[in-house]
């Protein structure tokens, strides 16, 4: 047997190959196990292929829109589903590719299989039996492959995969997860999803963009359960105007399939049933993390509502096995798995990282308009017992926002007014997952309302949205 690697991590996810890269840079012998393709679900079907569908959604709105800005466009604009959806898994292929790339540069071993932890320390490897979904790219040849490898550090970086309703399971064909949302063979004229949160938002705007019928089911009061109300509230009549059925307080019973399409029984608060039939039904209720078949209940790690319980560097309680990302529990998001791979790698390194603060992770949603959060909401807020000044500014007070033909959208900021602490911002717009990282840089500085105020935000552009927010918390807006 081969000597043992210093870091052996489950999973070439986003989690699984930043920390793998972090670990070779810091000298550790560094191997990854991956049972189906490099990048993970974020790169092949969630975050990039996603946002490659909503710039065509994106592009197909503003051709629609042509004469707001003063063109003449021939014919009717319509979209080729097929090259749409090409597109999209092009862009994928070609980032799956990267990964392997980086995975060579940085002399890391991929090991292709299915893991299994079989005591600490070593990891048995077996031949992938079923991938979720067929890789992107073909698996190399030449690469290490089935086995036992031994580790001093074991790390899971698993993921999660959609979550499952009993008695409401999606089947692929008439049910879609968002594998098969993302790669329709045709496109539907009519669907329900089954969920508000950012996947089911993203794909009930880019199906209502291209012009299929909508109806979103939550069963929550608030569609965007995470985000602030008030920013919930604005989104919530944008997505109206153009087109799209809302229905909060309500929920999916019953699934009826039919040759060609399903009908749902929906029941709201007050227990009203109402049917409503469409081609097709998207299931976003969420994800689970991959904890199974990993040997974790012999070892006795401690899970946690279907994730890996861990301490603030990655530890699980069992010593050598660690678990970063959507197995380690929320927020679910690829950045926040890439950042907890960092840290998880240099604190076996030794090198004391800093641990990381949740409340400071954005969250981005890339619908239209686009929604993006960091901190507290407004309820968190005062939940928490703070004192608050909040700031707002609307676009249609910016003149860039104003040029560009996007002037529905509001920035949010939320004060601890006895510190001048930047406690939360939130803001929904025309890109305002670009704009959020502002906020996000302030608040890891420990930046107050003086620092922000003082500081020169370039014109004409959508930033000065931010400034003016800060400036009306404190009473000195200047545009409204």
């Amino acid at each position: 047997m081969a000597d043992p690697y210093d870091v052996l991590i489950i999973g070439g996810g986003p989690g699984g190959y930043v920390a793998a890269i972090r670990a070779a840079q810091l000298g550790l012998r560094t191997a990854v196990v991956e049972r189906e393709h490099l990048g993970g679900i974020c790169l092949n079907w969630g975050c990039i292929p996603t946002k490659a569908l909503l710039r065509t959604a994106e592009i197909f709105h503003y051709m629609e829109h042509a004469k707001d800005y003063g063109l003449k466009a021939g014919g009717k604009a319509e979209a080729d589903v097929g090259a749409v959806v090409k597109r999209s898994r092009a862009i994928s292929a070609q980032l799956n590719a990267g990964v392997g790339f980086l995975m060579k540069k940085n002399k890391v071993d991929v090991i292709w299989g299915e893991a299994t932890i079989t005591k600490v320390g070593e990891v048995a490897v077996a031949a992938t039996k079923k991938a979720i979904v067929q890789p992107q790219n073909p698996i190399p040849k030449g690469v290490l492959a089935e086995g036992v490898y031994r580790a001093k550090n074991i790390i899971i970086a698993t993921g999660a995969r959609p979550r499952a309703l009993p008695g409401l399971e999606p089947d692929g064909k008439l049910i879609w997860t968002y594998f098969e949302a993302m790669k329709p063979d045709a496109f539907p004229k009519s669907l329900i999803v089954m969920g508000s949160g950012a996947i089911g938002i993203e794909f009930a705007s880019f199906y209502r963009t291209l012009g299929a019928e909508v109806t979103v089911v939550e069963v929550l009061p608030q569609i965007l359960p995470v985000e602030d109300a008030e920013i919930a509230t604005l989104a919530r009549k944008r997505f109206e105007k153009q087109g799209m059925k809302l229905l909060t307080s309500t929920k999916v019973t019953k699934l009826e399939k039919t040759a060609d399409g399903v009908t749902a029984t929906l029941e709201d608060a007050k227990g009203k049933v109402e049917t409503l039939k469409a081609e097709r039904v998207i299931s976003a209720v969420g994800v689970v993390g991959n904890i199974e078949n990993l040997g974790l209940e012999a070892l006795g790690v401690t899970l946690d509502r279907g994730t890996i319980k861990i301490d603030d560097y990655g530890r699980t309680n069992v010593a050598g096995i660690y678990a970063i990302g959507d197995v380690a529990g929320p927020p679910m998001l690829a950045h926040k798995a890439e950042h907890e791979g960092v840290i998880c790698v240099e604190s076996i390194a030794g090198k004391h990282p800093h641990a990381m603060d949740k409340l400071m992770i954005p969250g981005c949603t890339y619908c239209n308009p686009q929604i993006a959060s960091v901190g507290l909401t407004e309820a968190k807020a005062k939940e928490a017992g703070f004192e608050l000044k909040i700031g707002r500014f609307p676009f249609i007070g910016n003149g860039k926002a104003i040029a560009l033909g996007e002037p529905d959208g509001l920035v949010k900021t939320i004060f601890d007014a006895k510190t001048g602490k930047l406690l939360g911002a939130h803001l929904v717009g025309a890109e305002v997952t670009e704009l959020i990282q502002g906020f996000v840089i302030a608040m890891n500085c420990e930046t107050t309302e003086e620092e922000l105020i003082n500081t020169v935000f370039p014109h004409p552009t959508l930033s000065e949205t931010m400034h003016e927010s800060v400036l009306d918390a404190y009473g000195r807006v200047i545009h409204t």
